[in-house]
């Protein structure tokens, strides 16, 4: 008798709040630990991207901001903070839409997301300062580094995927998606393989890493959950290893820019 398939995902519990210089492999390496939970080969490490932020300092002090001219116009017409608006603005290649309370940007490394991924939630004060949070400045190269450092220590593959929460445009709510990965392919392509009545796939690419990364945000939640580590067990991907900047569609496929 065979056992059906399936995916597994185990919440990490008990991990600390993150700080600038923190070896975030360390860190998740005791989390497991202390859960008696040890990765086996080909299991994937997805990461909340604001512990990553926060490890590589990626903080940004808004009293220290002095917003231009072309902050504070778009800072009226969007009712935010003029100082917020030129942080988001230094982070980005374009402002793609706005309106009041939204400022939606393509950000440096070519994600379409409101704020540019800058965030105020979950960070906490310090030292009466006005702290943001900026994406780390390549998440890709960050999931590899810390798939390394966990692959070495367990002495078996690992992946790992940063996640973090996107708002979509044709529909309501926010999900999942995965600014890095490394380790796993990001993107499947189906294209040529036949379906159940033999027609070949023509246009299939599934974007695995970020139904991954979505599953996990199940567990890892929005508010006050502190689960910033999700481990996925039981998947099994034969294609080669492909980086989260790949799910990113090109200019010229883009029929909405």
């Amino acid at each position: 008798m065979t056992s059906a398939p399936r995916i597994e995902l185990i919440g990490v519990e008990g991990l600390p709040l993150v700080a600038p210089g923190d070896d975030v492999a360390d860190l998740i390496v005791a989390g497991l630990d202390r859960v008696a939970l040890r990765p086996r080969a080909d299991d994937i490490v997805v990461v909340a991207q604001k512990i990553i932020s926060k490890a590589e300092n990626r903080f940004v002090d808004l009293a220290a901001i002095d917003p231009s001219d072309r902050a504070r116009k778009i800072a009226a017409a969007v009712d935010k903070d003029p100082r917020l608006v030129e942080v988001i603005l230094a982070e980005s290649k374009r402002v793609v839409r706005q309106a009041r309370n939204l400022l939606i940007t393509e950000h440096r490394r070519g994600y379409v997301m409101a704020n540019a991924g800058i965030d105020q939630s979950n960070i906490g004060p310090a030292d009466g300062s006005e702290r943001v949070l900026l994406l780390p400045h390549d998440p890709d190269q960050s999931a590899e580094a810390l798939r390394r450092r966990l692959s070495g220590h367990y002495d078996c593959p690992l992946g790992v995927i940063i996640n973090d929460s996107f708002g979509r445009a044709w529909r309501r709510g926010t999900v999942g998606v995965a600014l890095g990965a490394a380790g796993i392919p990001s993107l499947l392509d189906l294209r040529g393989r036949a379906d159940l009545f033999g027609r070949a796939l023509r246009v299939s690419i599934v974007g695995l890493a970020d139904e991954l990364a979505a599953a996990a945000s199940l567990l890892m939640g929005q508010a006050a959950e502190a689960m910033p580590v999700v481990l996925v067990r039981g998947g099994a991907w034969t294609q080669q290893p492909l980086p989260a900047g790949a799910l990113i569609r090109p200019a010229p496929e883009d029929l909405f820019r």
